[in-house]
């Protein structure tokens, strides 16, 4: 490749004059033995001595291009070093030495540096404008991975060739999570709690929101779970529930599921649940987030939206200004999700810049492009529990023993004590009264709490107790104690409520969790006379397990 002067930014006459030299060069360079009075004429038609036209014709041979007879500008060229070859070395040593280092000091600093290297070896110092030169001539790559490391210089300059294509509706769907750029409020006392997390499907060949799932929680395999359930599922009944009356056909199996490297997206879960269904997982190679574009585009259109609702956040503390985001929330996290789900059925309805016409038209075209129909769920209930976090357990004659809780129902007996191998228990981390075991036929059952009285709890609440009572130096595996600890600890966030971010968010987190499970059947009645003993129940302010 030839390195030249951009022939746009040449000035006319300077241009002009290069393509007269042009064709009397090229006429002459044509010639097999030019005379000497070949020489003498076009040295007369070009107004030059015969050295600076055997200059031009060497220079026309070697890049026959127009570019490469343009007059020599005045001056010293560009690129060129007047400075000693000592001196050259000195700053050659500076820059390796001292500036190209983690520490990354500023130019000043390194000015300083090279008078001192040049006094203690009687050199004259350079000049700021002559040392900054030479860092201008550096290549920024390779000082990027010096002073900021080698992730840097590659997220900044290396080649992002393309991105992730489909061909086909469903062939596949990325999912990634975010932070919704809003403050939600409580139900009860429409108070600012959080930003909640948002995990968003997009499928790749027609740019249609799969599905989405919003959660007070950090991303975990639940969380996912939701997300494909959603995107799986058939929209329709959904809709209804949130008086929605739109077209929102897209659900079903991908054949392939894009992620990044995060860890609920590598759980063993969601392994084996997208092995169970035939859903291929594609992780994208590590540091490279070019690779999920589209759902980062996806994100990004999505949090343009949220910032005109009350309580935003906006993208960045400059752009927020004065705005006070908490004392202007105003939506909860249901309101919120309808919002979020008229958004997407309106963003279905736009023109999409890239392709040229609305998601929802292109879903359409992409669908009739499959070799085969989308695979739909036989039991979707089902298909939601392959995806929940799930462990071993041994079924014990008095039943199953997990988090120090024990579950039963009568189905358990014919394993109870007799089978010589664990089962695969899921468990749903919102609600721990039930649990789902897989037979060894392959049969999955829903077992309660061994004590029907016992009230529904989530993961975190379980937790909490317990780390609770190992505080206080109690036996973790008292299964009374762990409740009535939990009972107390929900005593005190309701006497809290009103009175701390932390309470609140804890009662709305578990609100919504045991509200957004199945519910399980209506347990018999059972009267329980038994008196809590509260001398074991370890007494805390809200701050220590929030």
């Amino acid at each position: 490749m030839v390195h030249g002067r951009d022939k746009d930014t040449i000035d006319d006459a300077a241009w002009n004059e290069a393509v007269a030299r042009e064709a009397v060069i090229r006429r002459l360079a044509s010639l097999d033995r030019p005379s000497r009075s070949d020489f003498l004429r076009a040295c007369g038609e070009l107004g030059v001595r015969r050295t600076r036209l055997y200059e031009l014709i060497r220079a026309y041979r070697q890049h026959p291009i127009t570019s490469s007879l343009l007059p020599r500008t005045a001056g010293t060229r560009q690129g060129s070093r007047r400075l000693p070859d000592e001196t050259e070395a000195v700053i050659a040593e500076a820059l390796r030495d001292f500036y190209k280092t983690r520490q990354k000091p500023s130019i000043n600093r390194l000015h300083k540096e090279i008078r001192r290297l040049c006094r203690s070896r009687g050199l004259r110092a350079p000049s700021w404008q002559a040392v900054k030169a030479r860092i201008a001539a550096m290549d920024l790559a390779e000082l990027t991975r010096a002073r900021d490391g080698a992730k840097a210089a590659r997220d900044r300059f290396r080649p992002v060739p393309g991105e992730y294509a489909a061909g086909c509706a469903f062939e596949v769907v990325q999912i990634d999570h975010t932070l919704v750029d809003v403050i939600v409020v409580d139900r009860q006392h429409r108070r600012p709690l959080q930003r909640p997390w948002l995990t968003l499907a997009v499928d790749v060949a027609s740019r249609m929101v799969a599905g989405f799932h919003l959660t007070l929680e950090a991303p975990s395999t639940v969380s996912v779970a939701l997300a494909i359930q959603h995107l799986v599922q058939p929209k329709a009944p959904w809709l209804a529930g949130l008086g929605i009356d739109v077209d929102w056909p897209i659900c079903g199996f991908p054949d392939a599921v894009h992620l990044d490297n995060a860890k609920e997206f590598r759980s063993h879960a969601l392994r084996r649940g997208a092995e169970e269904y035939g859903i291929k997982l594609i992780h994208r190679p590590v540091a490279t987030p070019h690779y999920g574009g589209h759902i980062e585009r996806l994100i990004g259109t999505m949090m343009g939206a949220v910032h005109l609702l009350p309580g935003t956040t906006f993208s960045d503390i400059a752009e927020r200004g004065s705005y006070d985001s908490a004392a202007h929330a105003a939506m909860t996290l249901d309101e919120l999700e309808r919002w979020m789900a008229l958004e997407i059925v309106r963003y279905h309805a736009d023109r999409h810049g890239a392709l040229g016409i609305p998601p929802l038209a292109a879903w359409h075209e992409a669908a009739t492009r499959r070799v085969g129909p989308v695979r739909q769920p036989h039991d979707l209930a089902a298909f939601t529990i392959d995806f929940l976090p799930s462990v071993d357990r041994l079924v014990r004659r008095g039943g199953i023993h997990l988090f120090g809780l024990r579950y039963w129902d009568d189905v358990l007996s014919v394993w109870a004590g007799r089978l010589d191998r664990p089962l695969r228990v899921s468990y749903d981390p919102r609600d721990l009264s039930r649990i789902f075991v897989r037979g060894p036929d392959g049969t999955r059952w829903p077992i309660r709490f061994a004590d029907l009285r016992r009230p529904p709890i989530t993961l975190g609440e379980h937790r909490r107790a317990r780390a609770a009572l190992r505080e206080r130096g109690l036996a973790l595996v008292d299964e009374q104690l762990i409740f009535e600890t939990i009972e107390a600890q929900r005593a005190l966030v309701e006497a809290a409520t009103r009175r701390t971010k932390a309470a609140r968010r804890l009662a709305e987190k578990r609100d919504r969790a045991l509200a957004n499970t199945p519910a399980p059947a209506e347990p018999p009645q059972i009267e329980d006379d038994r008196p809590i003993d509260w001398s074991k129940v370890p007494t805390f302010p809200v701050e220590e397990w929030s």
